[in-house]
């Protein structure tokens, strides 16, 4: 088959070969770019798929994004032409979750003052807080979700969680309590985000959300950036109504990447604007603290990432179709 890799490393290439000696392979370390003879394509969150870029490859059967979510690919788009979507479901749910608590206790002991500047040996302004004792609320409790439950009973806290599909016999082996939405933000000294993305869950965290939380608590979001009403957000740190935020992701991320690369990119309108300006304003605040969308980049993850690729195309190739994403 002609297959595709997209947005890879170099060292990816090896593996790659070696497990479709027989194939024809085009690898790019750039976004997917359309070619009429491909079959299946191999992409990561930054290309986005849509039906003017399939109906440029009409022999395309099968996209395998690296990664969890899917929201970079139409689905309807792909259902109508018949092409079958896979993800890697489960590669990173204690990579992502130890990120989360990287970010926590950054916010937590002021590590960009702490670091930043001079570097000189004065601590004022620099006193933290105990994660100890501290109400931990966690948002989704699917695989990532159950780690961050574990991590944050390690540190001693308490641990409330909504899912809405609650396990009871998970809550009592772990030891933590389900609880509403509402009570989760009102209680909780710290949130931290767990969901997958979609229409369900645009912009689940809002103004109206953000104000029932404490002005003390953190706000800390390894998901997708689109789950948090960014302007809503950048208000509430603004205000003093919200302490600090740590986000791994931001919504309509990929602007800001094109940015750093260089690449100009028209706007698709006002509220585009909008976002981009509040991004900017987020990236300066000294009480928030912004990893580019590096949660999951770990060598272990990565390798689990790659393994379960290989076997989504090698399942493809003999009719036996594995991790394939289904429309929520």
């Amino acid at each position: 088959m002609n297959i595709g890799f997209f947005e890879i490393e170099n060292w990816e290439r090896k593996l790659f070969r070696k497990a479709f000696p027989k194939d024809k392979l085009i690898f790019s370390t750039g976004l997917v770019k359309p070619n009429k003879n491909l079959e299946v394509i191999s992409i990561f969150v930054n290309s986005k798929i849509d039906e003017n870029l399939l109906s440029k490859m009409p022999k395309l059967k099968l996209i395998t994004t690296r990664s969890t979510g899917f929201n970079h690919i139409d689905l309807e788009a792909c259902k109508k032409r018949k092409i079958t979507v896979c993800n890697v479901p489960v590669y990173g749910e204690n990579t992502v979750a130890e990120h989360a608590f990287a970010l926590i206790l950054g916010l937590s002991r002021k590590l960009i003052s702490c670091i930043g500047g001079e570097r000189c040996f004065i601590r004022k302004n620099l006193r933290g807080i105990d994660l100890h004792g501290k109400t931990l609320g966690i948002m989704g409790c699917g695989n990532i979700g159950k780690n961050a439950a574990r991590i944050g009973k390690g540190f001693g806290m308490k641990v409330l969680v909504f899912d809405l599909c609650r396990i009871p016999f998970l809550a009592k082996k772990i030891g933590f309590q389900y609880v509403n939405m509402e009570r989760l933000l009102k209680e909780s000294d710290i949130v931290t985000i767990h969901v997958p993305y979609n229409k369900h869950t645009h912009h689940l965290i809002n103004g109206k959300k953000l104000r029932l939380m404490k002005k003390t608590s953190f706000l800390i979001n390894t998901s997708r950036g689109e789950v948090v009403d960014t302007l809503a957000l950048a208000k509430a740190l603004r205000s003093g109504k919200l302490s600090g935020a740590g986000l791994d992701v931001l919504e309509e991320e990929g602007i800001i990447f094109d940015i750093e690369k260089g690449i100009r990119r028209r706007l698709s309108g006002k509220a585009s604007k909008k976002i981009l300006a509040a991004n900017k304003s987020l990236l300066q605040m000294e009480n928030v603290l912004v990893t580019p969308h590096n949660a999951f980049n770990t060598q272990e993850a990565l390798n689990r990432i790659l393994q379960t690729t290989i076997k989504n195309i090698k399942g493809f190739k003999k009719k036996r179709r594995i991790n394939v994403v289904k429309h929520v």
